[in-house]
């Protein structure tokens, strides 16, 4: 007999939980913010919209279905199971951080807090959940394929990401490496073309290498293309289309390249399509390559060690 599905409820722990636990009741709490000029009711009434949702949520489950829940910090001890059904309760970034653990389970975005999120991810409210928990078993949900980016060290260490990799020095200073482009279909534009000053994205040499000192590379997807690697987009100025969601490729930035007798500033941004990676070899003693925000959880690199960076052949099922 097959088991039931089981729906695991995501979560995160809401500012109020962690300034009542940092500073032990609510009056200490609420005597802590009102000294910097805030209000803990604005706090508390955001806790209580959080947990009705939650309620709601898990009101929604069919009573032969099962359920769990899973909080952030608890993700990478946290075993998902083929048939579960993955239901989001928060921010947009709450489904980004799931989404590297996951083998093709359906997601739901549940917004715990309308007007606070954008709803990139979390398109759906808590009055939604029963509906959807019923079409996400369907064969014929209506699921949106979102690309994912993947980082494999040369000692076999991989990490997944659904917005952006970063690979650079662990406190955002200088990192030093070497970078090429491998594999059909990368295009890369020169420091012209990013700053706005170029003709172009060049198509410039895939596989020709460049030592570089910067802050770091960012390598992202198109659901990325909406925050940190959007940033760097805007302020750069510069031609290079930022891809779709669901589309079968990645953007990527050096940022603030530094040149130098021996380290170069003439590749620092370009198109990556599922057939090329960007290669980083390492230069310095440590660097570190971690996923959406999530630095804690980071491959470590050292000196001579070298990652691949590309498209995931996974991808995020989020239900729509």
């Amino acid at each position: 007999m097959s088991l039931a599905p089981r729906v695991v409820i995501v979560h995160r722990t809401t500012e109020y939980e962690e300034l009542v636990a940092h500073h032990g009741t609510h009056g200490q709490a609420a005597f802590f913010l009102s000294s910097r000029g805030r209000d803990i009711e604005e706090v508390a009434e955001r806790h209580r919209r959080t947990r009705r949702a939650l309620t709601d949520v898990a009101a929604a489950i069919p009573l032969t279905w099962r359920q769990s829940r899973v909080e952030r910090g608890d993700l990478d001890r946290f075993l998902f199971a083929p048939e579960d059904v993955v239901v989001v309760v928060g921010q947009d970034g709450l489904v980004a951080n799931v989404a590297k653990y996951l083998a093709g389970q359906p997601v739901v975005g549940i917004d715990a807090d309308p007007g606070r999120n954008p709803g990139v991810l979390v398109r759906h409210r808590p009055a939604d959940a029963k509906r959807l928990l019923a079409a996400a078993l369907s064969p014929a949900a209506s699921v949106d394929e979102l690309t994912m980016v993947e980082a494999v060290a040369d000692d076999t260490q991989r990490l997944l990401a659904l917005n952006e990799i970063y690979v650079g020095a662990a406190g955002h200073q200088t990192a030093r490496y070497r970078l090429r482009v491998e594999g059909v279909g990368g295009v890369e534009g020169r420091a012209g073309d990013a700053a706005g000053g170029g003709g172009g994205t060049g198509g410039d040499h895939p596989g020709v290498v460049e030592a570089q000192a910067s802050s770091g590379v960012l390598v992202g997807t198109g659901t990325g293309a909406t925050g940190w690697i959007r940033s760097v987009w805007e302020g750069r100025g510069g031609p290079l289309p930022l891809p779709r969601p669901t589309e079968d490729g990645l953007v990527w930035f050096v940022r603030e390249a530094w040149p130098s007798p021996v380290t170069g500033t003439s590749r620092v941004a370009g198109l990556l399509s599922a057939t090329s990676r960007l290669s980083l070899t390492v230069e310095s003693e440590r660097l570190i390559a971690f996923g959406d925000g999530m630095e804690g959880d980071a491959l470590e690199l050292t000196w001579g060690q070298s990652v691949r960076v590309g498209i995931c052949g996974g991808r995020l099922r989020l239900v729509v």
